[in-house]
């Protein structure tokens, strides 16, 4: 077990911001950072200039809001939240913990009975939505008879709803009048304050119940490891604990601005306008930017000395010349000209991606976290990074590995103010996974070195048990694939040969169609068949893939953009 006590005796602590519940953070804020901007954003996507609200400016509405919340019965109550990121969305999300009511963010992108589904289960009996998702809320309107209220952002269409400028203006006039009772709302930390459903990538999710104290512990606390200023921009779904607890949360505290990008396909027109210092992104879009800058520079004929402006940046940074402003100047101008760091976590993400936008003056912490922690387990520091690690744990946490094996990797278990209370009505589905000391075991298979740095091998339900009792990580040998010219998706499982009836390691591709053209390959099956050949020949025997399955369309993936790999069809031909 390792305990966290110093993180390194050359690197200092950060500085972090201390408050118990989300009202108290507001006004902090508020206070300690008059001038500042706090959430800026586009009306429309078009706009050249963008609404930029301070943080009193925030304050102010948000408690205005919460007072019209009041009014209309949502303290204490279990209240949906519906929408993509925005503006009112934080004001809302923030007016309900405010207040003391249950929020239950879900994703816009579930299908009406999903969302139905949820609601049923969390008991919730207000909604507050986006016009984007009106449709689908007016499919299962019949069936939401326990519904007390709902509230649109915008005009709403829904008979019997309400707009969410009402409440607000309601509100105000009950606070001017001398209604004091957002204030006077006592809040419980410690109390269940929120139920966030996951998404799931190996069947139905659960709802997870976290207090007020585990949000905010979890970034007081966590904020001690990193470093950040200036503006980030969120581009992450807002029901999404990764992005609400460390851009609405981590930042909104240290008086970061933050900028709610109007979605994925304005992302570089938006990084160039705002000219973020920082991002906090899944691998998914790290993917992306680096995919868009090999990309641009072969169109412009310049890959190959992008290829050794990289090689060169390297070598002086060597000898203390960096070198990395000048060198890579286009390309970083095309994210904005100020973007230093990236925050990195959801998914492993591909070594080589790391070391090549640090070669060019991006850094990338790689963390770890997961909902059932608020979410944040861990993360790399501005100063002090390992290769292959996720991090070394937030401030006052305990890791432990749980049975580890001769190589000292077992499943990671974890203690701390962020664990969350338990699953919403699922005593033994709690039990199974928090043990009799308080470690919450996160299913995933890793190991600490002698630093309590975590590095994480692979997924406990993903882990292919063979016949001779040897354990592989998919996730390993994908790592290999992913790096191979021409692969978009990789998922590796175990599966059957049919006419050999016996178990298989198999490949299955989705390819990335542009690189195969670019690299005139005709028979695609053949050519990866001859790449996975190199990477079996580096491999142990039990680790080779034994079968090439090509997918025509990509994987099917969770709304966290991860596959969802409970419903791959693992047949082999």
């Amino acid at each position: 077990m390792y305990k966290l006590k110093n993180l390194h005796k050359d690197y200092p602590l950060y500085e972090t911001k201390h408050f118990n519940d989300i009202r108290e953070m507001v006004e902090n804020a508020a206070k300690d950072y008059p001038e500042r901007v706090a959430l800026s954003y586009r009306v429309t996507p078009k706009d050249e200039e963008a609404v930029r609200v301070t943080f009193p400016e925030a304050r102010d509405r948000i408690r205005d809001l919460g007072t019209g919340m009041i009014d209309a019965g949502c303290r204490d109550a279990h209240v949906a939240l519906i929408g993509e990121a925005s503006y009112n969305w934080v004001c809302t999300y923030y007016g309900l913990m405010a207040v003391g009511a249950v929020v239950v963010p879900i994703d816009k992108e579930l299908p009406p009975d999903d969302i139905l589904g949820i609601m049923d289960k969390a008991e919730c009996t207000h909604i507050f939505y986006s016009p984007v998702a009106e449709e689908k809320i007016a499919a299962i309107r019949d069936r939401l008879s326990y519904m007390k209220q709902f509230i649109c952002f915008d005009e709403p269409t829904i008979p019997g709803a309400s707009k969410l400028s009402d409440m607000v203006a309601r509100g105000a006039e009950l606070y001017a009048g001398g209604d004091n009772s957002y204030y006077e709302t006592e809040i419980d930390p410690d109390r269940m304050a929120t139920i966030v459903f996951t998404s799931g990538t190996t069947g139905k999710g659960k709802g997870v119940m976290l207090s007020q104290r585990n949000i905010c512990s979890n970034m007081q606390e966590g904020m001690y490891n990193f470093h950040v200023e200036g503006k980030t921009m969120f581009v992450l779904p807002p029901h999404h604990t990764f992005g609400s607890t460390v851009n609405f949360v981590g930042h909104y505290a240290l008086g970061v601005e933050v900028y709610i990008s109007s979605g994925t396909r304005y992302l570089l027109n938006e990084l160039k306008a705002e000219k973020p210092n920082h991002l906090v992104l899944v691998p998914l879009f790290v993917e992306t930017l680096y995919k868009r800058i090999w990309q641009t520079a072969e169109k412009s004929g310049k890959a190959d000395i992008l290829k050794k402006a990289i090689k060169l940046s390297n070598g002086m940074r060597k000898v203390g010349v960096d070198l990395r402003k000048k060198l890579f100047k286009d390309v970083l101008s095309a994210f904005g000209g100020n973007l230093e760091m990236i925050i990195c976590g959801g998914a492993a993400l591909n070594q080589e991606m790391i070391d090549v936008f640090e070669a060019m003056g991006i850094v990338i912490l790689n963390g770890y976290g997961i909902t059932e922690c608020s979410p944040l387990i861990s993360c790399n520091r501005n100063q002090y990074r390992k290769t292959g690690s996720v991090g070394i744990p937030q401030h006052g946490s305990e890791v432990k590995i749980a049975n580890p094996d001769e190589n000292g990797e077992g499943e990671i278990c974890y203690k701390g103010s962020n664990v969350m209370l338990g699953y919403y009505k699922e005593p033994e589905a709690t039990a199974a996974v928090i043990d009799e000391d308080g470690f919450f075991h996160t299913g995933d298979w890793g190991k600490l070195d002698d630093e309590g740095w975590i590095y994480i091998t692979g997924r406990l339900k993903n882990i292919i048990i063979l016949a001779n009792g040897k354990n592989v990580y998919p996730e390993e040998i994908e790592y290999e694939i992913r790096n191979v010219p021409g692969v978009s998706e990789v998922v590796v499982y175990a599966g059957e040969s049919k006419n050999e009836k016996r178990e298989i390691i198999v490949a299955e591709i989705f390819p990335d169609e542009e690189e195969i053209e670019k690299r005139g390959i005709t028979d695609v099956k053949a050519y990866f068949a001859a790449e996975v050949k190199k990477i079996n020949d580096r491999m142990p025997p039990y680790k080779t893939v034994g079968h090439i399955k090509i997918r025509k369309e990509e994987f099917v993936k969770n709304t966290s953009r991860k596959i969802t790999r409970f419903n791959i069809d693992k047949s082999i031909d």
